[in-house]
């Protein structure tokens, strides 16, 4: 009985955050006042933009424009691919300050269509001519707990407390990407128990990863990594922070976009360590689907409700597999919008002997996006 309430409380959550559109709320773009009709992307890039990023796309010098800013080098495909064509139109729309960019890129909302500019970005797009690089599009919303396939550069600070015995626990979490589809991950987690009075606590085992994105298409919309860790015994394992041996995770992830700005997730891997006596082998899968939307227009904060569902089973006969529903929602914070934060509520469906309910959230810094304080 209780499981049938968690999930009819599930979906009144995601209702009412917005995975069933109202379309009394849909925005539209007005079309432009310059006549377009029949100019192709490129076209419309030398009549409206080559005059400050030229022609090949490289920019111009900000000394040449008599600006305090450079242009971006549209060329340069660390840069150009990661983002998605909605961004870039947004700024052309609105102008710069939109996402807390210079006030030197001007707003073409008045001139142009919103199809004008999706023309005119998918013609920038192609500046870029490495297929390697998987498209923005691609980056989904990070879930609490199922990892994104998406290479990317982010620090993300994860926090969780709940019931049972008082303790807070947090994950530290540096992702560096290099190359079109790799990532290096570290992780550090910290824990904290109140007992007697007195908290106690430090640090746990540090993992080191490694994702590489493995197939990603923008027509078919997916993007699926692989990717593999280890689990060093660095932690204090008489303060049970350790496990106490060294653990090797591996797992595949895989992103797809659905329609109407929807997206599914999935991570499945196996933790094996080195000792057994120490700690037993696992196999987990984990799912996250949701759907994000803006608020205000099409221009404004972008908020994305999800529903995991996490599972894990010891690899031993009889074991249990234990299951876990985490509602939840994104949000960012600023108007660049690489700083989001979620929020969510982890509970056990079933074996909640010792397992109890969590309020888990998180801090994300997409870094390569600009400074703490950029963008806002």
């Amino acid at each position: 009985m209780r499981s049938t309430w968690c999930v009819l409380a599930t979906l009144v959550f995601v209702t009412a955050f917005g995975l069933v559109q109202d379309p009394s709320q849909a925005q539209v773009v007005q079309k432009g006042t310059v006549n377009t009709e029949g100019k192709t992307g490129a076209q419309l890039f030398a009549d409206s933009c080559a005059a400050c990023h030229g022609r090949d796309g490289k920019g111009k010098e900000a000394s040449v424009l008599g600006f305090d800013v450079p242009t971006p080098d549209f060329t340069d495909c660390q840069f150009a691919p990661r983002e998605p064509n909605a961004d870039w139109v947004t700024v052309a729309h609105e102008g710069g300050p939109v996402r807390g960019f210079s006030n030197r890129m001007p707003s073409f909302g008045g001139a142009l269509g919103e199809a004008d500019l999706y023309r005119i970005i998918d013609h920038i797009k192609g500046f870029c001519s490495d297929p390697a690089w998987p498209r923005g599009e691609l980056n989904l919303p990070k879930a609490l707990h199922t990892e994104k396939a998406f290479p990317e550069d982010e620090w993300v600070m994860t926090t969780g407390f709940g019931k049972g015995p008082a303790n807070v626990s947090t994950e530290f979490v540096y992702e560096k990407r290099f190359g079109p589809r790799n990532q290096i991950e570290v992780k550090l987690p910290f824990q904290s128990t109140r007992a007697n009075g007195h908290w106690s606590g430090g640090a746990g085992d540090l993992t080191l990863g490694f994702k590489r994105a493995m197939a990603h298409s923008l027509e078919k919309g997916f993007i699926v990594s692989l990717a593999g860790e280890v689990i060093l015994p660095t932690g204090d394992s008489a303060a049970g922070l350790s496990k106490d041996t060294t653990v090797f995770e591996s797992f595949v992830s895989f992103g797809k976009l659905l329609p109407s700005d929807s997206f599914f997730q999935f991570q499945g891997g196996v933790e094996l360590p080195t000792d057994t006596t120490k700690a037993g082998n696992e196999a987990f899968w984990r799912a996250a689907i949701g759907r994000t939307f803006t608020q205000n227009g099409p221009f404004g904060r972008a908020w994305s409700p999800m529903v995991e569902v996490l599972a894990a089973r010891d690899l031993e006969s009889g074991a249990t597999t234990h299951w876990d529903l985490v509602p939840q929602v994104q949000v960012t914070l600023n108007t660049r919008q690489h700083i989001r934060f979620n929020i969510g509520w982890r509970t056990p469906l079933n074996d909640r002997r010792g397992r109890h309910s969590r309020v888990v959230m998180y801090f994300l810094w997409d870094w390569f996006d600009g400074g703490l304080r950029d963008g806002w």
